[in-house]
């Protein structure tokens, strides 16, 4: 059932992999057989966001006992119990994730853990580690919506790229700035004789358009 969705997520969905949330025996053991289907897999660790009508919102988690029992029930029924509920948390995270890793994962996002379990996590993986609010500790890095928001980003590239096929289309790009190569008129004739030599006459005159564009522009 687990491969023939992934299959199909990927068909309809021109999709390159799949990401799984949690850690329970029976993601693992889907996420082995997705694998062995020959589909790329990246887990998913921490808050998941696919499971947050179980865990009651976006939330960090473990940030009491009920909220940790809550978590690490849904990431896969470990419940450790009294004042070590915490540390049994933090290291369900890191084993889970190299779980994940061992059932053929290619990386992990761990999401709104604290530092030293990102850290623990990204040192024991010898896969990528992506971090939501997980420390900078991680190998990449994804922005959630606590943190700092540097720049709309997004606006910016469309506007660039706009721009970029505009100047491309009409040919005011590149321009004589972008070009910092020259050659003098006398490198010019020899090369459009040498080119004429050869029977390339339209390679020829390419060049000395080019040479003479170039210096109109300027």
């Amino acid at each position: 059932m687990a491969v023939d969705t992934a299959v199909k997520v990927l068909k309809e969905g021109g999709m390159d992999a799949i990401k799984l949330e949690g850690g329970s025996s029976a993601r693992i053991t889907a996420t082995k057989a997705i694998v062995e289907a020959g589909i790329a897999v990246i887990g998913h660790m921490g808050l998941t966001p696919q499971a947050i009508s179980v865990l009651v919102g976006f939330r960090p988690q473990g940030k009491n006992v009920s909220s940790a029992v809550k978590a690490i029930s849904v990431l896969g029924g470990f419940m450790p119990q009294g004042k070590n509920v915490y540390l049994g948390l933090f290291m369900r995270v890191v084993e889970t994730a190299m779980a994940l890793k061992e059932a053929g994962c290619f990386s992990v996002v761990l999401e709104c853990v604290p530092a030293p379990v990102g850290a623990a996590a990204t040192s024991a993986l010898q896969i990528p580690t992506i971090g939501i609010g997980a420390s900078p500790f991680c190998c990449g890095q994804v922005t959630p919506k606590f943190c700092e928001q540097y720049a709309r980003v997004g606006d910016v590239i469309n506007k660039a790229l706009l721009e970029y096929k505009e100047e491309v289309t009409n040919g005011s790009f590149p321009g004589p700035s972008h070009s910092p190569y020259k050659i003098n008129a006398e490198d010019v004739n020899g090369l459009f004789k040498e080119l004429e030599k050869l029977g390339l006459d339209k390679a020829a005159s390419a060049a000395t358009e080019a040479a003479e564009k170039m210096n109109t522009e300027q």
